[in-house]
This record gives structure tokens, sequence and C-alpha cells, in this order.
């Protein structure tokens, strides 16, 4: 089990759009439409979408995305030339268990 940095999650978690992302990727099924085949849940969704739906740039949301996954809230798997974020399940409930135990 990896180790997460409280400071560095609640750094990321700091931003209306990363919470907004964090959302998203909860059920991503409700929130994103179909990426030729990719199964959100196993996969992730594609940068592109989270764009789009963001209504930002892409660096930006690019930036949103690396914030999320230093702090250890999302996973990037890279297929061809795309690459998608999923949450790490296992660390939100790690940082929702030190909020409970710890503060």
């Amino acid at each position: 089990m990896k180790h997460i940095e409280p400071i560095e999650v609640f750094k990321a978690l700091s931003n209306e759009a990363r919470l907004q992302i964090l959302e998203w990727l909860k059920d991503p099924n409700s929130h994103f439409g179909p990426q030729g085949g990719v199964d959100l849940i196993e996969v992730g969704v594609c940068v592109s979408q989270i764009t789009t739906k963001l209504n930002m740039t892409q660096s930006t949301t690019s930036q949103y995305l690396s914030v999320l996954q230093r702090a250890g809230l999302v996973h990037a798997t890279r297929l061809g030339k795309w690459t998608y974020y999923k949450r790490d399940e296992e660390a939100i409930k790690q940082i929702a268990s030190y909020i409970q135990q710890d503060l």
C-alpha cells in the first residue's frame, strides 16, 4: 500500500476544477461519452474528454491532472498517443480514514 501525503492531497483538493474532475471520475459512465471501446471504469477517461467537460485548455487540464496524480489521487494509463485517467480509490479511502481518525 502506497503512503499518501495529506498536505499534497489537501493542496490538490483546494481547487474547484480538480475537485470536479475527481467527482466526474467517481462515476465516469454518467459523466463522459464512449471512447472508442475503452472501458471508462477499467482504463479511465481520456484527457480530451476531461478538457472538453471542464471547458478549459488542454494544458490547464493536464496541469490539474498532474497535480492530482502527484498527490496520488489518480492513475494515468497511456494507450498509443492518448492518456487516460482514473481515480485511485485506495488513496481516497486512505485520506478519508486519515480525516476520520487523525484530524
